[in-house]
């Protein structure tokens, strides 16, 4: 997305660089702990099986499954390693798999969104077009999510169009899973990460679509605080719906070069600077985004 030259208002060019600089050292310790806390679900529910550490981990797994997506996506910018090499690997085998992305096919589809965001030719656009909307409407979508409905669909559609070359990883990756819990005298967990993907990971999917592109001021223009939205969680919200700081969807929409560990230092200068006067793009919590998410439904009578 190219920038608006007032951006320039408030970071110097130097400034930006500095923000763009990649970290194969704090890239790594991000991957580390979403694997380290995509094993503990796991292992919650091994070693502790009952309802509570089982309901635990699918919700952990679902966050963990929303966090490798957010990998996936910063690779395809080239936007978490310094090595390019290093991102295509990680970003197509390591978290790519888990995460259900062909990494190609989703670089080709996502930088479109960036290059056409606050246009009509934006592909992502018809996800969040009709937000604001009623109460009555979200609730049935997050029925549908939360049943599997939403899951399934995307399941047997990814069956559908399966190929080596883009979804290979992702087979590699559930083979892997089933025979390391095999091994570890538990296959049954294997069933915990289906849980998740079908029953939790859609609902976290379309919270977070809503909160980037779904409550804003004009999804029709080129400017970045009205087009797009930036959400400050609860520490909680930040470990199952917005790992990575994903949360910051606003900041990387206007740096797209910037990796993921350095947009929170890159909001906060940019709102000592009073970049965001003015400008009703920062959601607090995701409460906040499902409020602003939804209107009185039609039959609720509106006081005058």
């Amino acid at each position: 997305m190219k920038q608006a030259p007032e951006i320039f208002d408030y970071l110097s060019r130097e400034e930006i660089a500095t923000f763009g600089e990649k970290s194969d050292l704090r890239a790594s310790l991000t991957l580390a702990i979403q694997l380290a806390l995509f094993a503990g679900a796991f292992a919650l529910a091994i070693l502790w099986p009952n309802p509570v550490t089982i309901v635990l981990a699918i919700l952990l797994l679902g966050g963990r499954i929303q966090a490798f997506g957010v990998m996936t996506h910063d690779c395809a910018h080239g936007a978490f390693f310094k090595s390019p090499s290093l991102n295509q690997f990680v970003g197509k085998w390591i978290v790519g798999g888990p995460a259900h992305t062909p990494l190609e096919a989703y670089r080709r589809y996502h930088l479109d969104h960036h290059r056409y965001a606050g246009t009509p030719d934006d592909p992502d656009k018809w996800m969040v077009k009709n937000y604001p909307i009623a109460k009555a409407s979200l609730k049935r979508k997050f029925i549908r999510d939360l049943t599997g409905q939403t899951g399934f669909r995307d399941l047997v559609r990814e069956v559908k169009g399966f190929t080596w070359s883009g979804n290979g990883p992702t087979l590699v990756f559930h083979v892997t899973l089933a025979l390391v819990l095999t091994a570890l005298g538990a296959p049954w967990a294997y069933l915990l990460f289906w849980a998740a993907r079908l029953l939790v990971y859609p609902a976290i999917h379309r919270l977070r679509q809503i909160s980037e592109h779904g409550v804003v001021p004009d999804r029709d223009v080129l400017d970045a605080r009205l087009n797009t939205g930036t959400t400050i969680p609860r520490w909680w919200e930040r470990l199952v719906v917005s790992p990575c700081n994903v949360n910051y969807h606003l900041e990387h929409h206007i740096f797209a070069s910037v990796p993921p560990y350095r947009l929170p230092a890159l909001h906060r200068l940019l709102v000592e600077r009073g970049y965001y006067r003015d400008h009703d793009c920062i959601a607090h919590g995701f409460a906040d985004v499902l409020r602003r998410a939804t209107r009185p439904d039609e039959t609720t009578p509106v006081a005058a």
